[in-house]
């Protein structure tokens, strides 16, 4: 290992303390230097599509109810363990209905798995990260607090959410042929394994 030691200081600059000199002039600089810092929360930041922020269940316009299915993907697939979800078979029906879907928000660790794996695009990490609460039971969202999640991140949206697709709902790296029906969504290429570029480009599917 090798040492490096400061240069000894010579007298002239023992005297005019040439290092203290050298930390205020820094100090001055950055006085008039172009503030870095956001005012928050007069100054909002710009949320990117794909932010993960605030869980909400989507609500299918036809039922006015959830789209889940009760496939039991997110539960299986959550690291943290954070979703609870219970259902009933319809023998009439043929179908799980669910009757409870918990997620324990501060469990989460947002990866976006269960966004991924859904196959109907029933859950998502909206754009909307400003929902601190001052007690537990505020951030444990049930299915109705999910849903109405969903209810303000579309009224947030305007007229955009008709038209809104998340990045997770369609899986770059998976041909079309092996997503379901929901998630072969109408996305830009480079969301598609064929439109993306790792090293090589990768070889469309004959």
């Amino acid at each position: 290992m090798q040492i490096q030691y400061k240069p000894k200081r010579n007298l002239l600059q023992t005297i005019l303390h040439s290092e203290i000199m050298q930390g205020m002039a820094f100090t001055l600089k950055q006085l008039f230097a172009k503030p870095i810092t956001r005012q928050y929360p007069q100054e909002k930041p710009e949320i990117k599509l794909g932010f993960r922020g605030q869980h909400a269940l989507v609500r299918d316009q036809e039922t006015g109810t959830s789209k889940c299915v009760a496939c039991m993907r997110c539960v299986t697939v959550c690291p943290s363990r954070c979703i609870h979800i219970r259902f009933h078979e319809d023998e009439e029906r043929g179908c799980r209905v669910v009757d409870s879907y918990d997620i324990e928000a501060l469990r989460c660790v947002y990866c976006g798995f269960c966004e991924e794996v859904c196959p109907v695009n029933a859950l998502v990490l909206t754009e909307i990260f400003e929902y601190a609460a001052y007690n537990r039971e505020s951030i444990f969202f049930d299915q109705e607090r999910l849903l109405a999640n969903w209810d303000a991140f579309a009224d947030m949206k305007g007229s955009a959410i008709n038209g809104y697709i998340n990045p997770f709902w369609r899986p770059r790296g998976i041909p079309e042929r092996e997503l379901t029906a929901a998630k072969r969504l109408d996305v830009p290429d480079e969301w598609t394994i064929e439109g993306q570029v790792v090293g090589n480009l990768v070889k469309r599917d004959q």
